[in-house]
């Protein structure tokens, strides 16, 4: 018997309440339904499916792997959905599309943005959102349906490799940076020891940026000093480091931006090592010509980087 038949919007609620809840009568509750009914059409349903969606315990419910499978098809097309409803709020007020991008911090200072600025000057009706991240949270996103570009480094983070297509865009190495009027720029010769001597405000462990500046700081035989923020935040690392005298990290692109905006300067010690900055993108559905378009923009801007 063909399962799906038993599936309609409101099923699909049914079925992110019991995940989200874990509990047929809280569900119950909250989609004004009875627990009998909700546990027979759920018993139901793994019948027709042939597999099991949840494991029965005395304090509630616990997905299967099953169950997990389902849940995430439940969920981008619980997302697309919401899409729709945007898009057709969008189209009724005069806009020409929607596009939803989001950027780690590799690329939210600069490449990202001038793709939305070239973006919006090939389609002034178009609305874009953008959503700044960590990479793991953007790429889980991505796979739900709420982004269509992800840009930032490319990371070693899992995702559904069958269903999101990727690319790298340029490779750059990390920079040591701190504010303009910093005492170090003062000293004829910067060494290791002058930068250890402040406080660092670094990326969190783990994020694709502080795995490259471990290892580049491994390469000449350097660790991060003790004394140090961790932040994943582009704007509240600018803040810290203008007002301050801690050193910090950045990419070379959005480094080179900042600089021109008289926000940070380049500490002349190389930090060995490159990171590559890659886009991704979900390639199990047709993409409207303004997600194709957006593709396009982030292409030839990154090209830019090559001249």
């Amino acid at each position: 018997m063909d399962w799906t038949h038993r599936i309609r919007l409101r099923n699909l609620k049914i079925i992110l309440s019991l995940a989200q809840t874990r509990n047929l009568s809280h569900s119950a509750a909250m989609l004004n339904t009875t627990q009998p009914g909700l546990s027979k059409w759920l018993k139901d349903l793994e019948e027709d499916i042939g597999l099991p969606l949840f494991e029965r315990h005395a304090r509630g419910l616990r997905l299967t792997s099953h169950g997990e499978a389902l849940v995430a098809h439940a969920q981008r097309i619980d997302a697309q959905l919401d899409r729709a409803a945007t898009d057709m709020q969008v189209l009724r007020e005069g806009g020409g599309g929607r596009v939803v991008i989001g950027a780690s911090g590799a690329a939210a200072s600069e490449t990202a943005p001038r793709a939305v600025l070239e973006l919006l000057a090939q389609m002034p009706q178009l609305r874009v959102s953008f959503v700044e991240g960590t990479m793991d949270r953007l790429l889980t996103l991505l796979g739900q349906g709420d982004l269509d570009i992800v840009i930032g480094r490319t990371t070693t983070e899992r995702y559904d490799e069958s269903s999101v297509a990727t690319e790298v865009l340029y490779v750059e190495p990390i920079d040591l940076v701190a504010r303009p009027g910093h005492p170090l720029f003062e000293l004829s010769e910067i060494g290791w020891s002058d930068v250890r001597s402040y406080r660092w405000v670094v990326w969190p462990r783990g994020t694709p940026i502080r795995n490259a500046m471990d290892e580049g700081l491994a390469a000449v035989g350097q660790e991060l000093p003790v004394d140090h923020v961790e932040s994943n935040s582009v704007t509240a690392n600018i803040t810290m480091l203008n007002n301050s005298d801690m050193i910090g990290t950045a990419s070379h692109r959005a480094t080179l931006m900042l600089a021109r905006l008289q926000l940070l300067r380049i500490l002349p010690l190389e930090l060995p090592g490159y990171g590559s900055v890659s886009m991704y993108w979900r390639k199990d559905e047709l993409h409207p010509q303004s997600v194709e378009a957006g593709l396009a923009c982030i292409r030839r801007i990154s090209r830019d980087y090559e001249s």
